[in-house]
């Protein structure tokens, strides 16, 4: 079996991330689809996962492709957390969403005061509602009643949890993001927002497919990291998953531990030669998230909790060579654009320079004058 080294595996991630070199413009989209899609409980963070990887994003890029052209798609997916995904790839994402057990659980929604059967009901409704429609939540709830005749489930929608019956909907198919009214959040039904959907496809191959890109960009992985990164099925999920890829994937052995690559990606890290890399990674960053379970193997002198913190916030991070070695933040305060780079270690002057170019291009991004703080 192929022993693997850290180190080795962190220079493969961020060649595979375009953390080395990025992307050309244009390449939104396709970065986009690489890292099976965008984290967007922040959607200022989302924006700046594509600028840290695409060279000449446009600001203003990421809005345009939502709202106006419809090429990306606002929903809740892997982990019932909510992603921006390439509307190419919505059939997908879909398919392979719709075998997810995660919403599956009697228990869940007893809490709520549903069924299954009843979850299944108020989900096809809130589908047929939004058809050709964009609405509010309150909007929803209303139509829903109407169409179903349950006051019960107008009730669930308007006043319920405030995502929770949504995400079966959204995992299913039925319902996305659409532009805000003010401070209200809208929703639409996907197949009849977008312009053109991918082809669609069945939920084995979509599985499948799925399983393939994870490896590629967060590979090696276990079965408990992709079990982890997607949150709807356990460890045996990960095992029928990976098993059903047969001979396209290779056992490795990483610190004494086995974990699975796409074959052909063994053969390719263990001709790989590391290069230096410096980036400035913004909150919930996709390499951030998938490393969530084996963190520890890429923190160099700082702690789990410095970038894992409470109530699920992903920090902003300094990542040096594939490592994470230290966290930072930004602020616009009128013309400026105030960076300050916290690493967790002293860092040589090359990490410093990087960095420094890394909070530079920010802050063009972002229209302002840098001023750049360093803290130990």
């Amino acid at each position: 079996m192929q022993k693997l080294t850290w180190p080795r595996i962190a220079a493969w991630r961020v060649q595979r991330h375009h953390l080395n070199q990025r992307a050309p413009a244009g390449g939104m989209f396709a970065v986009a689809s690489r890292l099976c899609g965008l984290h967007a409980q922040v959607l200022s963070s989302a924006v700046l996962t594509l600028w840290a990887r695409v060279e000449g994003l446009n600001r203003d890029a990421v809005r345009r492709a939502l709202w106006e052209d419809r090429t990306l798609v606002k929903t809740w997916a892997m982990r019932g957390t909510l992603h921006l995904l390439p509307t190419d790839d919505l059939p997908l994402w879909h398919a392979a969403l719709s075998t997810s057990r995660r919403y599956r659980k009697p228990g869940l929604w007893r809490r709520f005061g549903l069924t299954l059967h009843e979850l299944d009901q108020l989900t096809e409704a809130i589908g047929d509602a939004l058809n050709g429609c964009v609405m509010t939540r309150e909007e929803l709830a209303q139509k829903v009643g109407r169409l179903t005749g349950s006051a019960k489930f107008a009730k669930k929608l308007a006043f319920g949890s405030w995502g929770t019956v949504l995400k079966p909907a959204a995992m299913s198919g039925r319902l996305c993001f659409a532009p805000s009214v003010g401070q209200r959040v809208c929703f639409t039904r996907p197949s009849s927002w977008v312009n053109r959907p991918g082809p669609q496809t069945d939920a084995q191959t979509a599985t499948m497919t799925v399983t393939r890109r994870f490896l590629a960009a967060y590979g090696p992985a276990t079965y408990d990291d992709l079990a982890r990164w997607w949150g709807g099925g356990g460890i045996t999920t990960a095992r029928q998953w990976i098993a059903a890829l047969g001979n396209e994937v290779a056992p490795v052995e990483l610190n004494g531990e086995q974990a699975w690559m796409l074959s052909a990606d063994a053969r390719e890290v263990r001709e790989l030669s590391p290069q230096r890399s410096v980036r400035l990674i913004p909150a919930f960053d996709q390499y951030v998230i998938g490393a969530s379970r084996h963190a520890e193997n890429l923190l160099i002198g700082g702690s789990r909790r410095s970038v894992y913190r409470p109530q699920g916030w992903v920090s902003p991070v300094l990542l040096v060579n594939g490592f994470m070695q230290g966290v930072w933040r930004h602020e616009i305060k009128g013309s400026r654009v105030e960076v300050v780079i916290t690493p967790f270690l002293k860092v040589p002057w090359w990490v410093r320079r990087g960095a420094e170019e890394e909070a530079e291009r920010l802050a063009s991004f972002l229209g302002g004058t840098l001023s750049l703080d360093w803290k130990a």
